[in-house]
């Protein structure tokens, strides 16, 4: 179930985007679908979401939106770079003006010392516009950080637009 506050955020951020026309696409690695959700679980959101990707998989990274192999190979998954291309190939496979990406670790496993639990990496990418990436660390445990991940991903787009 999503928290109010995560439902008031998307509530505002699609009237922002409606305000200055703009359409949104997403690509999904650790939140599964949960940005998308949340847009999506507003009345009328259609207008502004054009579709989203949930890339779990790195065959889905490279099969859906376009994420090279190698790219994947030589940085992980895991990484601004993938997140970057992420973004683009959601952006270049869809009608949207904006894209937002997220891939990281929300545990409990599967965190190492260079990328730990809670490490998500964002990448945000606009018509017309160099993409540009970010990472975070989180706190908390796997449905605490894929929200703040899904919250943070909501003030990007809101900054980018």
């Amino acid at each position: 179930m999503l928290q109010d506050s995560t439902m008031a955020e998307a509530r505002s951020l699609l009237g922002a985007c409606r305000q200055k026309n703009v359409m949104l696409a997403t690509a999904e690695s650790c939140t599964g679908g949960l940005i998308a959700a949340a847009l999506t679980s507003v009345a009328g959101s259609s207008d502004v979401v054009d579709r989203g990707f949930i890339t779990y998989s790195n065959a889905a990274k490279n099969e859906m939106i376009g994420v090279p192999v190698a790219l994947i190979q030589a940085h992980g998954a895991v990484s601004e770079e993938v997140a970057r291309a992420m973004a683009d190939g959601a952006l270049s496979h869809s009608r949207a003006a904006i894209a937002i990406a997220v891939t990281g670790v929300a545990g409990p496993g599967g965190g190492s010392a260079e990328k730990p639990v809670g490490l998500i990496c964002f990448g945000l990418a606009r018509t017309g516009v160099p993409s540009i990436s970010q990472s975070q660390v989180f706190p908390g445990d796997r449905t605490e950080i894929r929200a703040a991940t899904v919250a943070h991903a909501f003030r990007m787009i809101r900054e980018a637009l």
